[in-house]
């Protein structure tokens, strides 16, 4: 999982390099200094002329400033490398989920998606800034601290190393090996916790009318707890990682101390390098001292990284071609021979056989029970899903040959869940056209049967729709919906059960204003309501995946079969007309 991170560097690397340069140098200037104060002081206690001692204090003030200065050029770059990769990343994983989306997402809940895609991208930064750096900068810096106390005093040398090792190999070691469970139990609650937040928020109105809320408040509290446990838990060992280090940061002066005083009296090491060998431990420590805390980072990078790469690694729903074939020119035919698709591999076939053309101008309604495949044949129209048999084609080219993107941009949805935007209608119906005046959207929206509504309104199209159009009715956000797709202009137009959710009153008035809308243009319907199908040109009833009939309305009325059962259970649960 690291190595396949640090793949994502190395257009960074320059950037990462020049960090451990200046980190190298921040850190040095601070051994460097430490040094040179001791020598000062121990040899300024000898009273020598103050000539001789300009040299260490331009050297202390250059380490002094020098260290600073280094530390904030350090920090400057390392982070601007960093946030460089993060964004990459961060683009990478919206890409993978744009094309995994919708098929390929049923595994993953909403709020586990945005955990992924924000706290476990940001926790890579983890990778880069406190380990990868930290250590390397250490390395660096602590072998030279280590050689220069060498080259005063072998065995101060051999202490230090000793006590380096174990502050900056062993205390890490232990820390990862004690933190490993808590930071992969800490990871998976906090995405566990953001997605139980989401839905809880989400689905608030229906909790609190069904008495439900306490139950899953208590759910999220416990989850809470779990979590805190964990986080002290991971707390735990940043501390004991750090009393190790402290640890063994006194044992480095102490054990100087110890091999110095011996090494002064025989002769072996000039008094006034005495403060050097002993002090200079502390400096060195500097360098060790987050290793520990680094160890506990690089567990919570490697389970981040295997939630990350989850999404990133998993198979997509639709084959993209290698080599694209170019989009046909308008006007479009859209043709469907045979197919059969299922969502996995080993589930039965949502569709089997199913055959129809949409030549220009065509208008079709697909109609069936749920469950029958009539938003699985959208999904292959738009090539969210991959079929299993048979052919899709537009103007004789296959849709496995071209790309998603420029099937999408000839063939237009609009769901029955059309998502709204936390803005404005304006703002919502533009999307589909960022460039659009006001005036083509208010013409979109008449032709959505909405304009006077919407100017009726008091900010009319700076009206707010709240989230998930919280502010406005089912059949105005379904309107709002499909002047967004008239607004995009497709050549073909789904219209996958816009009139769900909707009373039966309100779905037939809209269905009539769709097929109204949509006249003259190329539209596939589908819909479980049979009101106002006798304005299209053919209607093809599914059942369990395959054709079970198909013809116009006043063909499939006349003759017994599975339409006429379904227009005739239409017809005798229909409200009876209000009397004036």
């Amino acid at each position: 999982m690291i190595f396949r991170l640090l793949r994502f560097a190395r257009p960074a690397r320059g950037r990462l390099a020049l960090a451990v340069l200046f980190g190298v140098l921040a850190l040095g200037s601070g051994v460097g200094l430490m040094a040179t104060s001791a020598w000062l002081i121990s040899r300024a206690a000898q009273h020598p002329p103050v000539l001789m001692l300009m040299v260490a204090i331009v050297a202390v003030r250059a380490f002094g400033l020098g260290r600073g200065v280094f530390r904030y050029v350090e920090r400057l770059v390392g982070h601007d490398a960093t946030f460089r990769i993060l964004a990459d990343l961060r683009a990478r994983v919206y890409e993978r989920l744009e094309r995994l989306a919708p098929a390929g997402l049923p595994s993953f809940r909403g709020g586990d998606l945005l955990n992924r895609l924000v706290a476990d991208v940001d926790a890579v930064q983890d990778l880069f800034l406190r380990v990868l750096l930290p250590c390397t900068v250490a390395a660096v810096v602590g072998g030279a601290s280590v050689g220069l106390a060498w080259l005063l005093l072998p065995s101060a040398g051999v202490v230090l190393l000793l006590a380096l090792l174990l502050a900056g190999v062993v205390a890490p070691w232990l820390s990862g090996v004690v933190s490993r469970r808590a930071e992969r139990r800490t990871t998976d609650l906090r995405g566990e916790l953001t997605s139980h937040v989401v839905d809880t928020l989400q689905g608030a109105p229906e909790l609190i009318a069904y008495g439900a809320a306490p139950e899953q408040l208590a759910r999220a509290a416990q989850l809470d707890r779990d979590f805190t446990r964990a986080t002290a838990r991971s707390a735990t060992t940043t501390g004991l990682g750090a009393a190790i280090s402290a640890l063994a940061g006194g044992l480095a002066v102490w054990g100087s101390l110890a091999v110095g005083v011996p090494a002064v009296r025989s002769g072996a090491l000039d008094g006034v390098l005495l403060a050097v060998v002993v002090l200079l431990p502390l400096a060195a420590f500097e360098v060790v001292a987050g290793l520990p805390l680094a160890a506990q980072y690089l567990e919570r990078v490697r389970r981040s990284a295997a939630r990350i790469f989850a999404v990133l690694d998993r198979p997509s729903p639709v084959q993209e071609p290698d080599a694209p074939a170019p989009l046909p020119a308008a006007p479009y035919t859209l043709s469907v021979e045979d197919l059969r698709a299922r969502w996995t591999p080993s589930a039965p076939y949502a569709l089997d056989g199913v055959s129809l053309d949409l030549a220009p101008g065509r208008r079709c309604a697909i109609v069936g029970p749920s469950g029958s495949g009539k938003t699985t044949l959208t999904a292959v129209l738009l090539r969210f899903l991959e079929p299993a048999g048979g052919r899709t084609s537009l103007n004789g080219v296959d849709l496995r040959a071209l790309s998603g993107d420029d099937v999408r941009r000839v063939v237009g949805l609009c769901a029955q869940d059309a998502h709204l935007f936390d803005s404005t209608i304006g703002e919502n119906v533009r999307l589909a056209r960022p460039s659009a005046t006001d005036e083509e959207i208010r013409d979109a929206l008449r032709r959505a049967r909405l304009l006077d509504w919407v100017e009726s309104l008091p900010d009319g199209l700076a009206t707010r729709v709240g989230e998930h159009g919280a502010q406005v009715s089912g059949g105005q956000r379904q309107r709002i919906a499909l002047a967004r797709a008239l607004l995009a202009d497709f050549p073909i137009l789904l219209l996958d059960e816009p009139a769900e959710h909707l009373d039966i009153a309100t779905a037939d008035e809209l269905t009539a204003d769709l097929l109204g809308a949509t006249e003259g243009r190329t539209t596939l319907l589908v819909t479980h309501r049979l009101a106002g199908l006798d304005a299209v040109d053919e209607i093809i009833v599914l059942d369990e995946g395959r054709v079970a009939d198909r013809g116009a309305h006043t063909d499939l009325v006349s003759r017994p079969g599975p339409y006429r059962a379904l227009w005739q259970r239409e017809q005798a649960t229909a409200p009876a007309p209000q009397l004036a």
